[in-house]
């Protein structure tokens, strides 16, 4: 496989780039900074130093590619430039597509979010025919939303497109925002994390990185044309998460339960908002996404592809094992 990355210096991205070449796939990868392609991860790649909207450079990478891999996104929960969120995840995930159709890639896997499919107000599990329970509720998924209706409906049959929706991400890589589990994992096991979100008993979906990756390998092998993949792991609610991660690290922690309201004002307290047009951290948003069900079923991967689930104690263990070792760097494990 000659494969094309956007995102790889990202969490899933540098994963999923480190299992290409260790798989002795030829890799070609869209890199923003320059400085990047010094990391050992891209040593033996070919770097294409730009971004989404350089569609010469889009084109160059892409040249004799059988498969792009389309991770590189805008995440963060607030911009102070409110086009671009759409441009980089809505017109970037366009501009990718019309140099894959030029270019005569085979197919186009986009990483979006299951947090499009909005979420389960009762309970019930969501899956990817599931109708949509309210609109999507931050910026991020917004504009992934649309992304994927647009790729869905600019696709002329010359480029595959399939769309994989992993869900909350944990596990071994970059500490970012983008893995933002793995980092309140290690928050808790030294004693720094000590909020219990809402009453306890919402409901998330966690799946390990391991799988993720997998299931982009699956997809591009398997994934059928104009198809959707939620990429998951267990449900648990917050109660059986934090119950888990205490008896792993055999130390159970006290934990305060705080209410949307009292969360939202501590986020302002605490000066969590813009400041001199400095975006802020985390939004409204974003408080009442992390308060809200979230029942996911990956059946349709794990019957269509083959995409296997890490039981939620077996990739904690593993994730806990790497950030106890204090090798954790910018590096994929």
């Amino acid at each position: 496989m000659r494969a094309f990355v956007t995102g790889a210096t990202g969490f899933i991205g540098a994963n999923l780039t480190r299992r290409l070449l260790r798989d002795g796939h030829a890799v070609s990868v869209l890199l923003r900074n320059p400085s990047s392609a010094y990391r050992p991860l891209f040593k033996n790649c070919r770097v294409i130093t730009g971004d989404l909207m350089n569609t010469s450079g889009l084109r160059i990478g892409m040249e004799s590619c059988d498969v792009v891999f389309h991770l590189a996104a805008y995440t963060s929960p607030v911009s102070i430039d409110p086009s671009l969120p759409y441009r980089v995840n809505v017109t970037g995930s366009l501009n990718i597509l019309k140099a894959a159709e030029e270019r005569g890639v085979r197919k186009m896997i986009m990483c979006s979010t299951a947090g499009t499919l909005g979420y389960s107000p009762s309970g019930e599990i969501l899956d990817e025919s599931s109708a949509r329970y309210g609109i999507p509720g931050t910026e991020y998924e917004i504009t992934k939303a649309k992304a994927e209706e647009e790729l869905l409906a600019g696709q002329t049959g010359r480029t595959a497109v399939v769309i994989v929706k992993p869900t909350r991400v944990y596990g071994p890589g970059k500490l970012t925002q983008a893995n933002s589990m793995t980092r309140i994992m290690d928050l808790y096991g030294k004693g720094l994390w000590r909020i219990m979100p809402g009453d306890g008993y919402a409901m998330g979906n966690y799946v390990f990185i391991g799988d993720v990756v997998e299931g982009l390998v699956l997809a591009a092998e398997k994934g059928r044309e104009g198809e959707t993949y939620i990429l998951g792991g267990e449900n648990l609610s917050y109660t059986e998460l934090f119950s888990t991660l205490g008896e792993l690290y055999g130390k159970t922690r006290k934990l305060i339960r705080i209410n949307r309201n009292s969360l939202k004002i501590i986020i302002r307290v605490a000066g969590i908002r813009p400041i001199n047009r400095t975006p802020a951290i985390i939004s409204d948003s974003w408080i009442e996404k992390y308060l809200r069900n979230y029942v996911i079923s990956s059946n349709k991967a794990v019957s269509e592809l083959g995409y296997v689930i890490t039981p939620f104690r077996e990739g904690a263990l593993i994730t806990i094992s790497w950030l106890k070792s204090g090798l954790h760097t910018d590096e994929p494990f």
